[in-house]
């Protein structure tokens, strides 16, 4: 992962925490039931997950109380705009985006000296079966501060007021009450401490519950696609709930939603893509073995690269280039089958969310797509990271330095 590190791919863009920032954030995970970490420095995403804490507790989800409720935990308002690294539902990193847009002066007020629990609540207890999942429909987000730092402005606010009532300036007892207040709490009156609790509406989203799971709800009918085959199973034995049902890796599964308008499967403009092109060279690098030249130089050369396919087991060069000769030779006969040229890899991966997608719809059918066929690298690590660096691991060093070449350029 160094490369990755140099290159700011690998845990990068998050906010470091150190000295009483550190502090602040083991009194948090004290509020929320969890020991503290013995990290003195480490970084937080936009929720608050630490990717050192995470390693030195063994538990990517540590901030979670199990699968159906999350928190997260807000220390400095730099956490806006970062990234979540490690999401247990799509729609995470735009939850906290509301929280920092709808508080942003509030969250600025109380980072100050203070920090914020952030409870995400389904009004599910916990999980018992996937169909729990049909009844997500609005998330409410409620706030804790650490110390109560809007009850301790609000009894401040109380001393105040009797401290200006008559006679009460002379008081001494009210004179200590209130020194002690502010030497403890500083002057809190002019500030914004309180978060109301928001609420949010929930539609189509991806949960990584019960294995991984999407839920489509913003189509012709409800689907249900599961990574898990073994939770599949227990779940399509249930036949009480009016929702499709399928495992990503079912051929149907492709048909139904290009039926229900979700996804697009126009071939032969995907075929001239700059994703073909990607998709095709990570099928090319999957398939060599020994080669004289790196791959920065193969995959960057059309001249080597056609030199290296053509050295290539020839049912293999069938398969890469299968979709140019069905389109070729389609020209000349009409009657021939795509199925004959452009095997199961291809014809997954270069279907796209339809066009009358919302971006937010359009962003997670992208990671369906990218958990059904992950053969594109580009949006392997933009919309499924955790399988992205499990596979950056299994790739050989040349090829690892063209993928954080061409991620960087697509993000600049």
């Amino acid at each position: 992962m160094k490369k990755l590190k140099e290159a700011g791919l690998f845990r990068g863009a998050l906010v470091p925490v150190s000295g009483s920032l550190a502090q602040r954030y083991n009194d948090c995970l004290a509020m929320l039931g969890v020991s503290p970490t013995s990290l003195t420095n480490f970084a937080i995403d936009a929720m608050g997950w630490s990717p050192e804490i995470a390693i030195e507790k063994g538990d990517n989800y540590y901030l979670n109380m199990g699968e159906a409720n999350t928190n997260a935990i807000i220390i400095s308002p730099e956490q806006r705009y970062k990234p979540v690294q490690m999401p247990s539902h799509s729609f995470d990193r735009d939850l906290m985006e509301a929280v920092f847009t709808a508080n942003v002066r509030t969250i600025r007020d109380i980072t100050k000296d203070a920090a914020i629990c952030v409870h995400i609540d389904q009004k599910i207890d916990a999980f018992y079966d996937p169909f729990d999942l049909l009844r997500y429909d609005t998330i409410t987000v409620t706030f804790d501060l650490l110390d109560q730092l809007d009850e301790k402005q609000a009894a401040q606010n109380e001393l105040i007021t009797e401290f200006q009532k008559g006679n009460n300036f002379i008081n001494r007892e009210l004179h200590k009450k209130l020194i002690t207040s502010a030497k403890t709490f500083g002057d809190l009156r002019h500030r914004k401490l309180a978060i109301d609790p928001m609420q949010l509406k929930v539609s189509s989203f991806y949960t990584r519950a019960f294995g991984g799971v999407f839920v489509l709800k913003d189509f012709i009918t409800d689907i249900m696609i599961f990574e898990d085959k073994a939770v599949y199973d227990k779940a399509i034995a249930d036949t009480g709930h009016d929702v499709t049902l399928f495992h990503k890796d079912h051929d149907e599964l492709m048909d139904t939603l290009t039926s229900h308008l979700v996804i697009d499967g126009d071939l032969k403009k995907a075929s001239k893509s700059k994703r073909f092109d990607r998709i095709k060279k990570h099928r090319f690098v999957k398939a060599s073995s020994e080669t004289t030249h790196p791959y920065t130089e193969i995959l960057d050369s059309h001249f080597l690269f056609k030199k290296y396919v053509t050295q290539l087991d020839i049912d293999i060069q069938k398969q890469l280039n299968g979709v140019e000769l069905f389109f070729q030779k389609s020209i000349i006969n009409k009657e021939i089958k795509q199925e004959e040229y452009i095997d199961t890899v291809y014809y997954k991966a270069l279907h796209q969310p339809h066009s009358s997608l919302e971006e937010e719809q359009a962003d997670l059918i992208w990671k369906l797509l990218i958990k059904i066929q992950p053969n594109d690298p580009l949006h392997l690590y933009w919309y499924d990271k955790a399988q992205f660096y499990e596979a950056y691991t299994t790739w050989p060093e040349t090829y690892k330095d063209w993928v954080i070449q061409l991620i960087q350029e697509e993000n600049s």
